[in-house]
Parts: C-alpha cells; sequence; structure tokens
C-alpha cells in the first residue's frame, strides 16, 4: 500500500508539472542551468597591480610610474643608479580584475579587464607585463597570472592642440589573458542534497522550478524556501553517480517569460536591444550643443634694427552649433519596431544610450536596463 501510495503521489505531481506546461506553454522555455546556479559553484573575483608598457607617450606622468618601472627593472636584473635616467610616458600603472569560473582548473585561461590607476591619457597599443592576481580582501595567494596585449577598442589622437578621441581608452581587455595557477575547492553538495540559487529571485519562478523538479523526481525532491532559493533532495538511486543526476536536472526546461533588457556599454558606445523590449506611446526630444575652439599662433616680428625679441601670441577662435530638436512620436512593441521608432531621431549611439536611460526613468521603457 505504501508503494502504491508513493506511486500515486508521483503520479499526481507528473500531472500537475504538465498541466503547469501546458497552461504556459506560449511561454519562454529556459534551461534550468540558465536560471539558477548551484551554492557552492561560484565566481571568484581575481585583482591585482599591473603596469603597462610599449604607449606611445600617453603613459602616467605620477612619480609612482617611475618607482614602478625601477621595480620592473630590478626584478630583470638591471640596475638603475639613477632615477632620473628613467621616463614614465611609456608605461602605465593598472588594475587588473577577472573572474575565476567555479570547478577552473590549472592551465585554464582567462579574460581580463584593465583600468588605469593615475593620470594615463591612453592604454592603446600597449602590453601588460606579467600580473600576479590574487583573491578576495588581503590574500596573498596568487590564483591566476595575466599578460599580453590591451585592446581598447578606440583611439585617442593629439596633434597641434587639436585632439579627436574614440570610446574610452584608459581601459581594455586582453582576451583570454590570464592562466589559472591555483585551484579553489568548491564544496555544492552533502552527497544527500543541493541548494539552487535563482539568479533573479522571483516566487512564481522558484514555484515553477518546485514543481517541475516534484514532477519528474517525486513530491518530497524539492522545496523553495522564498523566491531564490530551492532546495533539492538527491534520490537515492541518483546518489551514486552526482554528475549525471545534476546534468539532467540542470536540462530540465522551465516554462518563464523571454528576458526583456537593454545592455549598455558606455565605454564603446554598443547598444544590445532584446527581443521582448516595449517602449509605450510618448514623445522624445534630444538636442546637442557643440563647441568648437581652434587655436592659432600668432607671432608679432619686432621692428627692424632693434635688440626687441618677437612677440609670440595665441588667438582662440570659438564656435557654438545647437541642433535643432522637435519632438517625435516614439514607441514599439518589438525589437524592429524599436529600432525603426528611434532611428527616426536620428542620433549617435551615445546620445541614444541617454535617451534609454530618460525613457526608462519616465517609465516608457519596459525593460531593465543594464550598464556593462
Amino acid at each position: 500500500m505504501a508503494w502504491r501510495s508513493t506511486k500515486l503521489r508521483r503520479l499526481i505531481a507528473g500531472v500537475a508539472g504538465t498541466a503547469l506546461l501546458l497552461a504556459v506553454g506560449a511561454a519562454h522555455a529556459a534551461k534550468l542551468r540558465d536560471l539558477c546556479e548551484i551554492q557552492g559553484a561560484q565566481q571568484n573575483l581575481l585583482k591585482g597591480v599591473g603596469v603597462v608598457v610599449g604607449l606611445a607617450g600617453t603613459g602616467d606622468k605620477a612619480p609612482i610610474a617611475v618607482k614602478s618601472q625601477e621595480r620592473i627593472l630590478e626584478r630583470l636584473g638591471i640596475d638603475v643608479q639613477d632615477l632620473k635616467q628613467l621616463k614614465s610616458d611609456n608605461i602605465a600603472v593598472v588594475m587588473v580584475t577577472t573572474y575565476l569560473p567555479p570547478f577552473a582548473k590549472q592551465g585554464t585561461r582567462l579574460d581580463v579587464q584593465v583600468a588605469s590607476l593615475h593620470d594615463a591619457k591612453s592604454l592603446e597599443g600597449g602590453t601588460l607585463l606579467e600580473t600576479h592576481l590574487r583573491g578576495p580582501g588581503d590574500s596573498e595567494a596568487v590564483y591566476a597570472v595575466a599578460q599580453g596585449a590591451v585592446s581598447v577598442g578606440g583611439f585617442n589622437a593629439d596633434a597641434g592642440g587639436t585632439s579627436l578621441r574614440k570610446n574610452h581608452v584608459t581601459a581594455g581587455r586582453i582576451p583570454m589573458g590570464a592562466v589559472v595557477e591555483r585551484e579553489v575547492p568548491a564544496t555544492i553538495t552533502d552527497g544527500e542534497r543541493l541548494i539552487l540559487i535563482l539568479k533573479d529571485p522571483d516566487f512564481i519562478r522558484a514555484n515553477t522550478i518546485q514543481q517541475l523538479i516534484c514532477g519528474k523526481y517525486g513530491p518530497d525532491a524539492a522545496q523553495a524556501y522564498g523566491a531564490g532559493t530551492v532546495r533539492v533532495t538527491i534520490p537515492e538511486a541518483e546518489r551514486a553517480n552526482l554528475v549525471a543526476f545534476i546534468a539532467a536536472l540542470q536540462d530540465t526546461e522551465v516554462p518563464t517569460q523571454a528576458p526583456t533588457r537593454v545592455v549598455i556599454n558606455e565605454r564603446t558606445g554598443t547598444i544590445v536591444v532584446g527581443g521582448n523590449v516595449m517602449i509605450k506611446p510618448c514623445q522624445v526630444a534630444h538636442g546637442g550643443l557643440t563647441i568648437k575652439i581652434a587655436a592659432t599662433p600668432i607671432i608679432a616680428q619686432p621692428l627692424p634694427f632693434t635688440d626687441a625679441a618677437a612677440i609670440e601670441t595665441t588667438m582662440f577662435d570659438m564656435e557654438a552649433e545647437e541642433i535643432e530638436a522637435h519632438l517625435m512620436p516614439v514607441e514599439g512593441t518589438s525589437a524592429g519596431e524599436v529600432a525603426e521608432a528611434l532611428n527616426k531621431l536620428k542620433v549617435t549611439p551615445r546620445d541614444m544610450i541617454s535617451i534609454f536611460q530618460a525613457l526608462r526613468e519616465a517609465g516608457a521603457l519596459e525593460a531593465d536596463l543594464e550598464t556593462m
């Protein structure tokens, strides 16, 4: 009788899970691994301070850059007798950061972020020297070593008092620029249970996940604790092969609404709009003020047959131009309609970033706004 009762409960749970899937069949289906993380398998932040060399005169002017250069040369066996012989124009002191993924093994390569710490003008064309990356807090353990050419995705040109700049050039990336030297132990289960952590806590989604797992492994296989966690009890028959069980668990399809998100990278001016982003009917006006300043050197020659020196002065010409802006109707229920509506404004990507932020503040943008 107990066996029949257990079988009946599993059948009821399975029917409930199927009914749930049918009720939201029109919704977007996502894998459980895309919605949840397993407690104990989180990423770890690594950081370190390094030196970028090979800059074309756009490095640091701060005295600490000279000291950093001295330490690098001493480490390479070169004795510096006088610090005045060193110049810091071609080097920059930078902060190097990356995330160490769970279960990363020795030799795994990671992408790293590089950002200037002092007054460098640009990291364009630079190369990061060997930098030790340590864990959070005051940890002295080295978990990865970074080195490689820095990619900034822009440029900064300066000639004769006139400068031209594209994107943010004092920060960049080194794709696969770090090598893991030390592994971080991770414990995700005690052999009987594990905890799922929802990436976006939601009561409805937590309840849905609970019902699906119970329908798959039995009525007592999962228990939701609030909107952010679901405890999963590993069936006895599955405990001998935890890897296969976790793989099958993460492959479970969960009906959910497709994410509505606008991702902005202000450093490069990149905007990515999700497919289900909606903009309520609204009126938008965006205009810009452009100020141009040109410096022209003027040299006044002295009178002939005199000992007076030439006088050099600079004349500045300033021109201000304001672009006319008119209220334009903007609305859309899909990515294509949103793009078409915003393209009518004829603005640059950086202006569009400001417009998206204003739409979000006004309540007209029905999407999450995420800045990289």
